[in-house]
């Protein structure tokens, strides 16, 4: 692809211009940070390494938490080192780059949802076939559809706004490189391209939550025939998940469900499902699910007796 502009950089004026705002939130950020990655580490090498949880629901859990780590380091530490940085600038390349991986894997982390939907579903519903629909080569099947979603997802993204002529300024009142900040700086009439967005990406978010809720719904209702302790593990499990298919598309929609515009509260509700939302995951995930915390103990109790040992040793 060849570049078609001659703009070589882009200025992000980040979350705020107020200098003491800005240290409070640098601080605030790197401990979101580095508590988002570690929990999601966390939750991933606990169901890599217990064999109690071996089902194909942590299969997917396990991948999530991954690409949560993976695609909060996408976008946390560019905006933290600029909130510090008198000069926020970032390459075309860089934010073409940031702008691919960060639907690319937002693009994988919808289809993630939906298969651990589908999961809960054959799981709640269909107990008795559970095993052999969601066998393991099924789940990778699922987990590669995934990929190649977010990456024909992404590519269309990235396409959209490479080529499009940034002759004019290169200020990008954002703290990150996305589609409508790019959009409003383009030097062409853009509406026809942000309804392409709509479609590539509002569209997807709108239809995808709504059968989202609705097979949670089915899952919720079928619940009457299972007994009281099913309800309640089910129940548990079903909560968990609804909240963060909640979380991460409800701002989504919001964002890009409407034609090319950029509205101040933009700031905040992308913070909340690219900062807030990878944090929450593994608090969401584990808080309440008695096998999770019981293989976390187990791991550091192995890992306590491990140090132990080689300290007496």
């Amino acid at each position: 692809m060849e570049q078609s502009n001659n703009v070589t950089e882009f200025v992000l004026l980040g979350l705020t211009q107020d200098p003491k705002g800005q240290k409070v939130l640098f601080v605030i950020f790197l401990f979101i940070y580095i508590g988002t990655v570690l929990g999601n580490l966390l939750v991933f090498v606990t169901i890599i390494v217990s064999p109690s949880l071996g089902s194909p629901m942590y299969f997917f859990l396990a991948y999530l938490s991954f690409l949560d780590a993976v695609y909060s380091t996408s976008i946390s530490p560019q905006m933290i080192v600029d909130l510090l940085s008198e000069k926020k600038t970032i390459s075309f390349s860089a934010c073409m780059g940031q702008l691919f991986i960060e639907h690319f894997l937002g693009g994988i982390e919808i289809f993630l949802l939906v298969a651990m939907a589908y999961d809960r579903y054959v799981a709640i519903c269909k107990p008795l076939h559970y095993l052999t629909i969601m066998n393991r080569r099924f789940c990778t099947l699922l987990l590669f559809v995934a990929l190649v979603g977010g990456f024909l997802h992404s590519m269309f993204q990235l396409l959209s706004v490479y080529n499009l002529p940034y002759c004019g300024s290169n200020v990008i009142d954002h703290f990150m490189c996305d589609m409508y900040p790019l959009l409003k700086l383009a030097c062409i009439d853009t509406y026809f391209i942000g309804l392409t967005v709509i479609a590539n990406g509002g569209s997807i978010c709108i239809f995808i939550f709504i059968i989202l809720l609705i097979s949670y719904g089915v899952i919720l209702s079928s619940l009457k025939t299972h007994s009281q302790e099913g309800r309640r593990k089910a129940l548990s499990t079903c909560s968990s998940h609804i909240t963060v298919v909640v979380l991460f598309f409800v701002p989504c929609t919001f964002i890009y469900a409407r034609p090319v515009s950029n509205f101040a509260i933009d700031k905040p509700v992308t913070v909340l499902y690219t900062v807030i939302t990878p944090m929450l995951n593994p608090l969401i995930y584990t808080l309440r699910n008695s096998e999770m915390k019981n293989a976390m103990e187990k791991l550091w109790a192995k890992q306590l007796t491990t140090v132990r040992t080689l300290m007496c040793s």
